[in-house]
């Protein structure tokens, strides 16, 4: 068991973000600690995209600033976040069909050997990999075309851990997937919990979020509208906190202590 460490490795403070008249993002926080699963939940155009984007470079914020483990740094582009250590797994998860497992995994980041393809280390070491992450794969040779849906997300997943991120985001990683595969996927979630990584887990899947984050995000309408930990938190809690119901026990208590401190 990791245990977390106080200071977030990842942290938003205050940000916003306009496309024209439309304000997507309005003084976000949010914080990530090592070896935490956080789940960002929200409806549609609550503003989940456009957060995982200014985190990973590829829609920066115009106001707000990002901590990564309490110093504030820029991210301007996705050189950037991958550079600090931030790693993202879109749903379009980007897999090449027709090359095999290896070639998906260094595409791009290919090892060579005296200016020559090392395909020897290459397979070595990603039968490592899936092998550390407990990925069953019938082969690291077969083509990705060939593997199942959940197959293939662990294969996203562990592509983006060979430049040895500390934060990873998955994008919906379980939205197309049977119960079986998704059960797969969240147990690679667990492994990366496990290996003192902090996760952001975008999902619209309660069960999902339920059996995995240890705190989850609300946003609504661009803004945060609660974070809760999982464990002490009913799961209507967190729908109302996503649907903005106005009546519920939340928002009940919260008009308690605002007439009892008027």
């Amino acid at each position: 068991m990791v245990h977390m460490s106080d200071t977030p490795v990842l942290a938003l403070r205050g940000i916003s973000k306009r496309f024209g008249a439309v304000q997507a993002l309005t003084d976000v926080q949010l914080e990530i600690r090592p070896g935490e699963v956080v789940a960002l939940v929200g409806d549609n155009g609550a503003g989940k995209s456009t957060l995982v984007k200014v985190i990973a470079g590829v829609g920066p914020a115009d106001d707000g600033e990002i901590r990564w483990e309490g110093r504030q740094v820029q991210v301007h582009d996705p050189q950037d976040a991958q550079q600090l250590g931030i790693a993202t797994v879109y749903q379009d998860l980007s897999l090449c069909e027709n090359l095999d497992v290896v070639g998906n995994l260094y595409l791009g980041r290919e090892l060579r050997r005296f200016g020559v393809l090392n395909e020897v280390g290459m397979e070595r070491r990603s039968r490592e990999l899936l092998d550390t992450l407990s990925i069953r794969i019938p082969s690291v040779r077969v083509p990705v075309a060939s593997l199942s849906g959940g197959q293939r997300q662990t294969v996203a997943i562990a592509r983006s851990l060979l430049g040895e991120p500390k934060v990873v985001i998955l994008d919906e990683p379980t939205a197309a997937l049977g119960v079986e595969q998704t059960a797969q996927v969240l147990d690679l979630v667990e492994r990366l919990r496990e290996r003192g990584l902090g996760v952001i887990l975008i999902s619209h899947n309660m069960a999902d979020v339920k059996a995995v984050a240890d705190r989850v995000a609300v946003l609504r309408l661009g803004r945060n509208n609660g974070v809760f930990d999982v464990r002490a938190t009913s799961q209507e809690e967190i729908v109302a906190a996503i649907t903005g119901a106005t009546d519920n026990a939340v928002t009940r208590r919260q008009a308690r202590s605002v007439e009892a401190g008027a």
